[in-house]
C-alpha cells in the first residue's frame, strides 16, 4: 500500500511530511484535529468514509475557537481526503487524521499573529477497545477539563494531556477505560468517548453543556436509537451513583465506535454482560458505517470509483 500524506498544500510521501522541533504546535499544543474513520466493505469492494463532512464542519468550529482558518472549503477538504485515500489504496479499515496547527517557530505562548499549517495522514486502524465483551471501567481521579480552561467542545491537541492522564491511570490500575466527572462532580465522558446510560426504555446522556466533546458518533447513536429502536433519548446531568444503577452503559466515539461497559468500579452493570440495547446499536452502527443501511447512505462517502 502506498503511504502519502497531504502536507502544506500537496500530496507527498509520508516520510517527507516533517515539522521542526521548534514548531509552535509541538511546544505549546496549539493545534486542532479530527479523527475520521473509513471502513472497508469487502462485498462492495469499496471504502466508505463515515460522516466526513460533519467531521470537517466540527474541525472548522474548532479552528474558530483557536483563531485558526481552514486552508480549503469543506467540499474541497472532502475531495482532498478522497483523493488521498485513492492514492494510498487501502483495503482495510482506516483512520484519517486532519490537523490544523500554528506553523511557527516563535518561542512564546500566544495564538494571534501566527501562520496556520495543515496536514492529513491516514493509518490502518482496528478496534480501539475490546469489542466482544463489556469493558472494565473506573471513575477517574482526574476531572475533565472545564470549558473555561481549555474549550472542551474543540478537539485541541493540548487538551488531550487530560485524556492521556485519565487513560493511563485506568490502564495501569487494571481497567480498560475510565469515566470522568465534571468539576462539580457530574458524569462527563470517557477519556475520549461520550457516554450513554440505559434505564428501562430510556437512553440517558450528559448534555453538551457538561464539558463534553459534541460527538458525531454520539449524534449517530442518538438518531439510531430514536428512529430504529424507538428508544427515548434524554440529555440531562448524570450523578456518579447512577453509573452503578444503570441497566447498561455504552461508550461511543469515532475510535471506540459503540462499546458496552460491563463494570464500573468493580460493580457489574446490569448482569455484567453486553445488554440488548448495546447489541442492537452495535449491529446498526456496524452496518451504517459500511454503507449497508440504505436509509443512512448519505452518511457515507465512497472512495473508489465504480469500474
Amino acid at each position: 500500500m502506498a503511504n502519502f500524506a497531504y502536507f502544506r498544500g500537496e500530496f507527498v510521501p509520508l516520510a517527507e511530511a516533517k515539522l521542526g522541533i521548534m514548531n509552535h504546535a509541538l511546544n505549546y499544543g496549539t493545534g486542532v484535529f479530527e479523527g475520521i474513520r473509513a471502513y472497508w466493505n469487502g462485498a462492495d469492494e469499496q471504502m466508505y468514509l463515515f460522516r466526513m463532512r460533519e467531521h470537517y464542519e466540527r474541525l472548522e468550529k474548532s479552528c474558530r475557537i483557536l483563531t485558526m482558518k481552514l486552508p480549503h472549503s469543506i467540499p474541497e477538504l472532502c475531495d482532498i481526503t478522497v483523493e488521498l485515500l485513492r492514492r494510498n489504496g487501502p483495503r482495510e479499515d482506516i483512520y484519517v487524521r486532519p490537523l490544523v496547527y500554528k506553523d511557527s517557530e516563535l518561542v512564546g505562548v500566544r495564538l494571534h499573529g501566527l501562520p496556520d499549517g495543515f496536514f492529513i495522514y491516514t493509518a490502518p486502524f482496528g478496534k480501539y477497545l475490546p469489542p466482544d465483551r463489556g469493558i472494565r471501567c473506573c471513575v477517574s481521579s482526574w476531572r475533565r477539563i472545564d470549558d473555561n480552561a481549555i474549550p472542551a467542545r474543540a478537539k485541541v491537541t493540548g487538551l488531550y494531556v487530560n485524556s492521556a492522564l485519565i487513560k493511563s491511570e485506568a490502564m495501569l490500575d487494571g481497567y480498560d477505560e475510565a469515566i470522568t466527572l465534571t468539576q462539580d462532580g457530574h458524569v462527563c465522558e470517557g477519556s475520549a468517548e461520550n457516554i450513554f446510560l440505559v434505564f428501562g426504555e430510556k437512553l440517558v446522556t450528559p448534555p453538551v453543556t457538561e464539558n463534553i466533546l459534541v460527538g458525531i458518533t454520539r449524534n449517530t447513536v442518538m438518531q439510531l436509537a430514536r428512529e430504529e429502536l424507538g428508544i427515548e433519548v434524554v440529555e440531562r446531568k448524570v450523578d456518579r451513583t447512577e453509573l452503578y444503577a444503570a441497566d447498561e452503559i455504552i461508550l461511543t466515539g469515532t475510535a471506540a465506535e459503540v462499546t458496552p461497559v460491563g463494570e464500573v468500579d468493580r460493580r457489574p452493570i446490569g448482569d455484567g454482560k453486553v445488554g440488548p440495547v448495546a447489541t442492537k446499536l452495535q449491529d446498526l452502527y456496524s452496518k451504517a458505517v459500511r454503507g449497508q443501511l440504505d436509509k443512512y447512505r448519505d452518511w457515507v462517502t465512497p472512495v473508489y470509483p465504480k469500474s
